[in-house]
């Protein structure tokens, strides 16, 4: 079946010394050109796919200046939409109003922001960027892309007040599942489905799960009997590899009309 990947990084950050330890790099495998970049999806069969500045740095300016290559990306092949880097925090406020004056170029579905690089969900000093994102997104019809990760500003607790926020008027995709082990218990566990239930546009990845969350992920969708619209294939390479992220959910999606909406239906209807 065709293999749409939601979720995928073009671009070379530079060393930094994370943790306290020497200057590293890590995404041995990022791509810094378009060339390169369309040659991976040949090589892992890919037919189309969301493709998003690479970002973990903290240095504001690297993303955003990625925000070109991505569009690029997209404006090259037709087989590629792009998401734009924006930030959640006041202090980048005018790298935003530039990143999102490009938000109506042909070729972007999707706004990407992340709490990693600072900021938080509920902290005052976001609240006017945040506001400002989503409600591009909205009036665009473009799609919030928000990372998720265990604690901290990222967990699913602090994020999830978002999909309360917004979620009526903008599609939310929340990538990996929820972040973890603890990410993977709230969402699978009730959250996801009692968004979706509440008529909230939220959708997530199955990028960086541990193994028995794909599983769960499908019997709770089969025995909810919703969600199954809602759940997307994603590699998110350089951090995460075709292998690994494909084999995972379709051992636990089979062959069938479920693994056609996780790896090709659900793209198209969220991506164009």
């Amino acid at each position: 079946m065709p293999i749409l990947d939601s979720h995928r990084h073009i671009g070379i950050l530079p060393e930094f010394p994370f943790y306290g330890g020497p200057p590293l790099r890590a995404d041995l495998t990022a791509r810094a050109t378009v060339a390169e970049l369309i040659d991976d999806l040949d090589a892992d069969g890919i037919e189309r796919a969301l493709v998003l500045p690479n970002y973990g740095v903290p240095i504001p300016e690297v993303a955003f200046e990625l925000n070109d290559l991505a569009l690029e990306a997209a404006q090259k092949d037709d087989r590629i939409r792009c998401g734009l880097w924006v930030s959640p925090k006041a202090a980048d406020a005018e790298r935003n109003r530039a990143a999102l004056e490009l938000a109506s170029e042909s070729g972007v579905a999707a706004l990407k922001t992340s709490f990693l690089l600072g900021g938080h969900p509920t902290d005052p000093d976001c609240a006017e960027e945040l506001e400002r994102i989503f409600t591009t997104a909205a009036d665009l019809g473009l799609v919030v892309h928000v990372h998720t990760s265990p604690g901290a500003a990222s967990d699913i607790d602090q994020v999830g007040t978002l999909v309360d926020r917004y979620g009526d008027a903008t599609k939310i995709h929340l990538v990996h599942l929820g972040g973890g082990m603890s990410g993977h218990m709230k969402l699978i566990g009730g959250r996801f489905f009692d968004w979706i239930e509440a008529g909230k546009q939220v959708y997530t990845d199955t990028s960086w799960t541990i193994g028995f969350a794909p599983t769960w992920l499908v019997a709770e969708i089969e025995r909810r009997g919703v969600g199954h619209d809602r759940v997307l294939f994603a590699t998110d390479a350089p951090w995460g590899d075709f292998d690994g992220e494909y084999h995972r959910l379709r051992t636990a999606a089979g062959d069938g009309e479920l693994a056609d909406a996780f790896f090709t239906r659900n793209f198209e209807s969220l991506y164009g």
